[in-house]
């Protein structure tokens, strides 16, 4: 894997979604200046439901920009696609997908050092962003669903600066091949929350 740089660094407020009472940060928007990253993920972003998004083992959401053609390709034209930040990640690059992270590779984006803690598994609030209904199932069946970081080091990250694998975990399970299977042994048919 080779350095890469941070094409977009992305947050955004919980605000009212598109259920009764329900809340989400998944609109996330561009910032340009440097940000922290801190345990709990990055300066300016927050989630509507922490009982099961964010923490620290969901600081950070990397979602491959390269993916946004696939996405095109199935969908059709669709407004979200237009820019990063339509997933909900807060990470866009080109040069790393699933099949080239692992768990427990560290990853040193600015001066924060980052280790990546699990593939990501959306929920309903993705689909309903879209307005697909099952698009969530469909980004966890095709294994193009990013990943999420841990911070181990806390720092300043910033758009346009380089990122590097830092440390490599001596398995090597590559993020799709433990998240692939985790979808397959579930019968591919859920949308976690």
């Amino acid at each position: 894997m080779t350095r890469l740089i941070l094409d977009a660094l992305l947050t955004g407020r919980a605000q009212p979604f598109t259920r009764p009472g329900s809340r989400s940060g998944i609109a996330k928007t561009p910032r340009q200046e440097p940000l922290a990253a801190t345990a709990l993920g990055l300066a300016g972003d927050e989630q509507g439901d922490l009982r099961v998004h964010g923490g620290v083992e969901k600081a950070i959401h990397h979602y491959p920009r390269e993916h946004y053609a696939a996405w095109l390709s199935e969908l059709g034209e669709h407004p979200l696609l237009a820019q990063p930040g339509a997933f909900g990640e807060n990470f866009s690059t080109t040069g790393w997908t699933e099949d080239d992270v692992c768990l427990g590779d560290f990853i040193r984006a600015g001066s924060a050092l980052l280790q990546v803690s699990q593939g990501r598994m959306p929920c309903w609030k993705l689909s309903d962003r879209f307005g697909v209904a099952d698009l969530a199932l469909r980004v966890q069946q095709s294994g193009r669903t990013g990943w999420y970081y841990r911070v181990v080091e806390e720092g300043m990250v910033r758009v346009g600066r380089p990122s590097a694998v830092a440390g490599t975990h001596p398995c090597r399970l590559a993020a799709e091949s433990a998240f692939g299977s985790v979808v397959r042994q579930a019968g591919g048919t859920r949308a976690f929350a």
